[in-house]
C-alpha cells in the first residue's frame, strides 16, 4: 500500500511540474513586449509617390478582423524591377513574378497584391492555379493585362491558400485605393512582425524633387539568398527596366543580402521597386550626378528597411553589426561576417551579454574563408579583445561585459590577410524566439 501512495505521489508531483512549466511558460508569453525593444520610436512619414495608390483590407486569410491583403495601384509608364529567394521550393507567387520581371514593360499600369497568413508555397499546382485566377480576376477589374500584376504571400507553408476570400475583397481594396495608405499596407503584409516597417528619402535631380518610399515584412526565416521578407519600394522617378533592375540587384547585394537573423532563407522573398515616372525627373544617364544621387537615396531607404528587419528579429533584443576587414578577398570577408552572424554559439552568447569572444574565433575557423590564427584580431566596439592570435594583454573581461549590455552592438574581425571586407548586421538569439517559432502554426 506504502507503494502504491508512493508511486501516486511521484505521478502527482510530476504533473505539477509540468503544469508549473506551462503556466511559467504562458506567463512567460503573456509578458514579452508586444514590440521589439529595438523598434523604432514611431512609424516615419511616408511622401505620397505621384502615381502610385494603395489600399489594405481584412480578408481573413488565417486571422479574422486583421488586415492580411494590400493592393498597390501604379500608373501607366511605371517600370518595375524585382530580386527574389533563389530558394529551390520558392513559392507559385515568387515563380510567376520572376517569369513577369524580365518582360515588363511600361505601356500599361501595374499592380501589386499581398496577403499575409499563407506562404502558398509547397502547395503544387492548385497554387499556380490560384495566383493564375488572382492576376486575371484583377487584371480583369483594373483593365490590365495579367502580366501587370504582380502577386506576393507570406505566412504558413504546404496550406492551399484561400483565394476565394482574397478575391472576394478585391472590389473593396479598389474601392479603398489611396495614395496615402501607405502605412496600411505595410501593416497588412506582417505576420510575426512586432511593429510595420517603412523608409523614405526626398532628394532633387536637376532641380526636380524625386520621392522614393518604401515597407518591409520579416522578423523570422531571414537569410535573403536574392526570409519571410517581403519589401516594396516606390519612386515617382522615371527610370528604364532595364538600369533599374541593374541598380536594384546592386543594392540588393549591400542591403538586404547582408542581414539575417536566423540563417534561413524563406521560399517567398520578394523585392518589388517602382518607378512610376510622374514626379517629373527623368534618369537616363545612369553615369550622371543625379542617377548617382538617386542610387544612394534608394540605398539609404534599403539600408534602413534591411536594419528595420534585423531590429524586429523574433525576439532579439540585440541588434549587432559584424564588420570583416583584412579578408583576402570581399567574398571572404562576407564568407566569415555571415559565419560569425549566423552562429548560434556566438548569438546566445550575445543573448547573455557574454563577452565569449572564443566563439567568434570559433565562427571564423569554420566560415571556410582564408584565414591565420596569429594574425586575428578581434575587437567589440572600441575595446582590443584579442591580437596576434591571443587575448590582447590590455583586455579586461570586466570592460566586454559591460558592453556586451547595450541594445546596440559592433563587432569586428580583421583578418590581417588583404584588403576585402564586408559588413552584415543581425540579431542575438533569446528563449522567445523558440516560443514563437514552437507555437507558429498553433
Amino acid at each position: 500500500m506504502a507503494n502504491k501512495h508512493k508511486a501516486k505521489a511521484k505521478k502527482w508531483k510530476a504533473e505539477a511540474k509540468t503544469l508549473r512549466s506551462r503556466l511559467e511558460a504562458a506567463t512567460s508569453r503573456a509578458e514579452a513586449p508586444r514590440v521589439s525593444p529595438l523598434a523604432p520610436a514611431a512609424f516615419p512619414d511616408l511622401p505620397v509617390i505621384a502615381g502610385a495608390e494603395f489600399a489594405a483590407v481584412a480578408a481573413g486569410v488565417r486571422y479574422p478582423d486583421r488586415l492580411d491583403v494590400m493592393l498597390a495601384r501604379l500608373a501607366p509608364g511605371t517600370t518595375v524591377a524585382g530580386t527574389f529567394t533563389r530558394s529551390q521550393t520558392r513559392s507559385a507567387a515568387v515563380r510567376d513574378c520572376e517569369a513577369k520581371i524580365a518582360a515588363a514593360g511600361a505601356d500599361t499600369g501595374a499592380a501589386i497584391l499581398v496577403n499575409s497568413g499563407n506562404s502558398n508555397a509547397f502547395t503544387g499546382a492548385r497554387g499556380a492555379d490560384a495566383v493564375a485566377a488572382l492576376c486575371e480576376g484583377l487584371a480583369a477589374k483594373l483593365g490590365l493585362p495579367p502580366a501587370r500584376v504582380f502577386t506576393a504571400s507570406t505566412g504558413v507553408i504546404g496550406e492551399p491558400l484561400p483565394q476565394a476570400r482574397i478575391a472576394a475583397k478585391l472590389d473593396e481594396l479598389i474601392a479603398g485605393l489611396s495614395p496615402g495608405a501607405l502605412p496600411q499596407a505595410a501593416r497588412a503584409i506582417m505576420t510575426t512582425d512586432t511593429f510595420p516597417k517603412g523608409a523614405a528619402a526626398e532628394i532633387e535631380v536637376d532641380g526636380k524633387p524625386v520621392r522614393i518610399a518604401g515597407i518591409a515584412k520579416g522578423s523570422g526565416m531571414i537569410a535573403p539568398d536574392m526570409a519571410t521578407m517581403l519589401v516594396y519600394i516606390f519612386t515617382d522617378a522615371a527610370i528604364a527596366q532595364k538600369p533599374l533592375q541593374s541598380m536594384l540587384r546592386r543594392l540588393t547585394d549591400r542591403t538586404f543580402n547582408c542581414i539575417t537573423v536566423d540563417s534561413d532563407t524563406s521560399t517567398s522573398d520578394t523585392l518589388l521597386l517602382a518607378a512610376t515616372g510622374q514626379g517629373g525627373a527623368r534618369l537616363t544617364d545612369m553615369r550622371s550626378a543625379g542617377a548617382k544621387a538617386f542610387a544612394k537615396a534608394l540605398h539609404g531607404v534599403m539600408l534602413d528597411l534591411a536594419h528595420q528587419v534585423v531590429r524586429d528579429g523574433e525576439g532579439a533584443t540585440k541588434f549587432v553589426e559584424i564588420a570583416v576587414t583584412g579578408a583576402a578577398d570581399a567574398a571572404d570577408a562576407k564568407r566569415c561576417a555571415l559565419a560569425i552572424a549566423n552562429s548560434p554559439l556566438v548569438k546566445t552568447a550575445i543573448a547573455g551579454e557574454d563577452p565569449n569572444w572564443g566563439r567568434i574565433v570559433m565562427a571564423v575557423g569554420k566560415s571556410g574563408a582564408a584565414a591565420d590564427r596569429d594574425r586575428l584580431a578581434i575587437r567589440f566596439g572600441d575595446i582590443s579583445v584579442a591580437r596576434d592570435g591571443t587575448v590582447d594583454p590590455g583586455y579586461a573581461e570586466a570592460a566586454g561585459a559591460a558592453y556586451m549590455k547595450q541594445p546596440e552592438l559592433q563587432i569586428g574581425v580583421d583578418l590581417g590577410l588583404g584588403n576585402g571586407r564586408a559588413t552584415v548586421w543581425t540579431c542575438d538569439l533569446t528563449h522567445r524566439y523558440v516560443e514563437i517559432n514552437a507555437d507558429y502554426r498553433s
